[in-house]
């Protein structure tokens, strides 16, 4: 898949650490998740749907222990 014009993102919530996931929505009928501290390396790819039951799951509370 090509993410070369992927817009990257951070959570403004993310510390200084750099241990966070940045986020591309940008692109048609993907949305692009990939480690802050490896931005050279692979990203994981998922449908706008998918990714908004993933947020909304997350929202909910359903994958706290």
């Amino acid at each position: 898949m090509d993410l070369s014009h992927a817009v990257w993102r951070k959570s403004i919530r993310s510390g200084s650490s750099g241990n966070c996931v940045e986020v591309a929505s940008n692109l048609p009928d993907v949305v692009a998740v990939r480690d802050s501290k490896d931005p050279s390396g692979p990203a994981l790819t998922f449908s706008p749907s998918a990714w908004q039951s993933f947020l909304s799951g997350t929202k909910a509370g359903t994958f706290d222990n």
